[in-house]
């Protein structure tokens, strides 16, 4: 193992660049600050200028996946507290994330951001790279304290970046609510490190990975973890900030936070579960796997009921975060059982799905910020014939809705079937009760990728496809040059993890090698350009293949109507069902598009129905799609708190002989406890 400090004497070690990268982030950060309402500085420089650096961190991680662990002590923090940073492959593979989808944002942010925003654009500049350089050190970090630290400068800077508009109250309801939810995560976050130093004192990473705990401990740890990651993912119960924060965030802030930061959660659980940890429970496993079905099919039922498409995008992300954790707790439930390969499939299977959904749901949130940008409206039942106006959107939010949907031959394929394949392959468990609850699972599994593509159809057609549903929807301009340059590198990203799996695979062999002891390098690599994660007998699937197919497909098609019709071309009004005089209003709603779903699963909405009456001069008739989790757990525990602060304020008397009476019954109090 290498070790270094800020500025290692000598040749430059990996996590040495990585440092630089981060304090260049705060450096263009602080500039902004000096240049504080020049929008045409912060815009065109330093928006770039930190897209630039997510390049370098993104070639550096890359690189930093195939290379030895690398730690630095740097002598910052509190008194005999240093800060300790840890570069190994785990940490790499989040790193490429971040400088991945930071570099298409950044450009992106280029050509969004305007004045009147609410927060100057220096100051939001400020924020966005605090954001960006705590989330790249959070990944490195390797105590508990400078991980803590770091976690909390990450929350406090999106809290900011959410409230950009902050002259709005529901916009700053959202944010205290998602800072709420943080604080509770970093609670069981700081109570897990608790558990896991072992009453040693010493909070060190590499301390914790030298306990032995016992399973009660441990699993006590692992459930703090849960919780504490949990929240700020987005997992049931504690995935209300979510639907809330999204919407009223920027565009390219949304875009950070569903793409990246969600994946700050993932890399903590993965780095309790799979490092600190030294063992682990099949129970694990099992709850995992089911919190994280529950959490998907729960978001994908109410982002197929939305009427929003940023709060669609948002209960979408939810329905991500839970294959994510199902994926994981497959692995987890291998790993106990000593199933090694098994357990490093469904491992590649999260970290393959951690990257694609990084890319294109930020692609997607983009493409949302540019239709909000161009005809401020974020309603789905305004929205309508935008592909005629905004080609290139459509076009590239195309492929983002390809890839959410899980279809071939994009990354959202690759991932869900490699999940899949490790539930078909989990027949060798030694328990009956889990070789029946596995198929159950692989049911709901592809139930969530099938209801996942019918939300998309949803999302792309009521948008782009049809006709305008507002007269002014023709006014609406396609996206600037920045914007353009941002969203054509996710969607690079998008189609190579698609089209080149093997390869992406080889990247992230190394953390499953870490995590596990296994990896599908070696059977991956036998096989050419043919993706075998197990054996040529049991399944394959070949990208280039099928893109070939499709080709050729297209290419007959072409043949056959040239030489047939001999390129003539008859133009005709489409099929209007008997009614030449339809308008746009007769079109098919989002909430239409949606009433399947809110009928089949109508036991999972908080429907509130205005009715018409009958003796309304213009009838209204109106569904707000709500959640229960608001009704029953979060309304009575705010009740609570509220009823809770009364009681308490009756201790503030203002008399300075009452207050002497406390301090006198709490010291009787401790002399009694320490005497016992």
């Amino acid at each position: 193992m290498n070790s270094s400090v800020l500025f290692h004497p000598g040749e430059w070690l990996y996590l040495d660049w990585v440092l630089l990268v981060a304090s260049a982030w705060l450096s263009i950060g602080l500039i902004g600050v000096f240049a504080l309402r020049r929008l045409a500085l912060v815009a065109k420089v330093l928006f770039p200028a930190g897209g630039v650096f997510g390049v370098v961190l993104l070639g550096i991680a890359l690189i930093a996946t195939q290379a030895a662990p690398e730690t630095a002590v740097l002598p910052i923090g509190l008194p005999q507290l240093p800060f300790h940073f840890r570069l190994d492959s785990l940490s790499a593979f989040f790193l490429m994330v971040i400088g991945g989808v930071a570099a298409g944002v950044s450009a992106f942010a280029a050509g969004y951001f305007r004045k009147g925003e609410g927060t100057p654009p220096g100051l939001l500049c400020l924020e966005y790279h605090v954001f960006l350089a705590a989330m790249t050190l959070v990944v490195l970090a390797d105590d508990a304290y400078a991980f803590m630290v770091m976690w909390e400068t990450m929350a406090l800077a999106s809290f900011l970046l959410v409230t950009t508009n902050h002259r709005i109250p529901e916009i700053r309801n959202a944010g205290f609510l998602y800072l709420l939810i943080a604080h509770i995560g970093a609670i069981g976050i700081l109570l897990c490190f608790g558990v896991l130093q072992a009453n040693t004192g010493d909070y060190s990473f590499e301390n914790m990975r030298a306990q032995q705990l016992s399973p009660f401990w441990a699993s006590i740890a692992f459930l703090l973890a849960l919780c504490g990651f949990g929240a700020k993912a987005g997992l049931l119960p504690l995935h209300v900030w979510l639907p809330e924060a999204h919407p009223a965030a920027p565009s390219p802030v949304s875009a950070l936070l569903s793409g990246v930061m969600l994946k700050t959660a993932i890399y903590g659980i993965l780095r309790v579960c799979f490092d600190l940890l030294d063992l682990r429970l099949w129970w694990w496993g099992v709850l995992l796997i089911a919190v994280g079905v529950v959490t998907a099919l729960f978001g994908v039922i109410f982002a197929a009921a939305q009427v929003d498409m940023k709060r669609l995008l948002a209960y979408s992300s939810i329905e991500n975060i839970g294959i994510l954790f199902t994926a994981i707790g497959l692995a987890v439930l291998f790993s106990s059982y000593g199933m090694l390969p098994m357990a490093a499939l469904a491992l590649t299977a999260a970290l393959y799905h951690t990257a694609g959904h990084a890319l294109f749901k930020s692609l997607l949130f983009l493409g949302t910020g540019a239709v909000l940008h161009a005809t401020s409206e974020r309603s789905l039942g305004k929205l309508g014939g935008l592909m005629r106006y905004m080609p290139w959107v459509a076009w590239v939010c195309l492929v983002g809705v390809i890839a959410s949907a899980g279809l071939p031959p994009l990354s959202g394929f690759v991932s869900e079937w490699l999940l899949l394949q490790g539930f078909l392959f989990a027949t060798g468990l030694p328990s009956y009760f889990l070789n029946m609850l596995i198929p159950v699972v692989a049911a709901l599994v592809a139930l969530v990728a099938a209801l996942a593509g019918y939300t998309m159809v949803k999302f792309f057609g009521i948008i782009f496809l049809g006709r305008p549903r507002e007269e002014r929807l023709a006014l609406a301009h396609d996206a600037g040059a920045w914007e353009r340059i941002g969203m054509a590198w996710l969607v690079t990203g998008s189609l190579a993890l698609g089209l080149l799996p093997i390869q992406f695979i080889q990247v992230i062999d190394p953390v499953t090698q870490y995590l596990t002891g296994a990896g599908l390098g070696a059977t991956v690599a036998d096989h050419g350009w043919l993706l075998v994660p197990v054996a040529l007998d049991r399944s394959s699937y070949g990208p280039a293949i099928f893109l070939l197919g499709i080709a050729i497909c297209c290419a007959l098609v072409f043949i056959i109507v040239r030489g047939i019709y001999h390129g003539r071309v008859r133009r005709s009004a489409p099929w209007d069902c008997g009614f030449p005089w339809q308008t746009a209003r007769m079109q098919d709603t989002a909430e239409g598009f949606g009433q399947p779903i809110r009928q089949i699963f109508e036991p999972f909405f908080d429907l509130d129905r205005q009715l018409p009456s009958p003796f309304d001069s213009e009838p209204v008739y109106r569904v707000q799609v709500g959640d229960y989790f608001w009704r029953w757990l979060y309304l009575p525990a705010a009740a609570g708190v509220e009823r809770l602060a009364r009681l308490l304020g009756h201790l503030q008397q203002g008399r300075i002989t009452v207050y002497l009476l406390y301090s006198f019954l709490t010291l009787i109090a401790v002399l009694l406890l320490v005497r016992r």
